[in-house]
């Protein structure tokens, strides 16, 4: 039973790895990292939670497919990256840019953080003032601590 459990999460674990076929790969060295490289950064469009390289959606192996002739065609990474961008839409990013549409979603976080921090100060505030001083004793409370002593 145990051996059945450890292949079954070497397996997992190694699924992604399997991801990038080595059809896929090209024989320059230096090409296929910028190829891993702009990958790791590129959304699976089917799967949305994971990038291109650890998919194994037939999009995904397309995707790969083109980062890789648009590199041997000579093209940067940032020209790769807005070829795809062009295509598919900012969604395709894993990492959206920072611009005109995507500022909530840079800002949304901090402004969440601010309002939090806002609301526990005002609570820690009011609790604070809420603090009554206790009242001196009274001569006979006072009388049956010192019977205490």
């Amino acid at each position: 039973m145990r051996r059945l459990l450890a292949i079954s999460a070497l397996l997992a674990i190694s699924s992604s790895a399997l991801a990038v076929e080595p059809d896929e790969q090209l024989a320059d060295p230096a090409l296929e990292a910028r190829a891993r490289e702009i990958s790791r950064d590129i959304r699976c469009v089917v799967c949305q939670s994971e990038n291109i390289d650890d998919s194994n959606a037939p999009l995904a192996r397309d995707l790969r497919l083109l980062v890789r002739e648009r590199l041997v065609a000579g093209d940067s990474d940032d020209a790769v990256v807005d070829y795809l961008v062009a295509r598919y839409g900012d969604f395709v990013l894993l990492k959206p840019r920072v611009q005109k549409n995507t500022v909530f979603l840079w800002a949304a976080p901090v402004a969440a953080a601010a309002a939090g921090a806002i609301g526990l100060w005002s609570v820690l505030r009011a609790a604070t003032s809420r603090v009554v001083p206790p009242k001196p004793l009274t001569p006979d409370e006072v009388d049956a601590l010192s019977r205490f002593d």
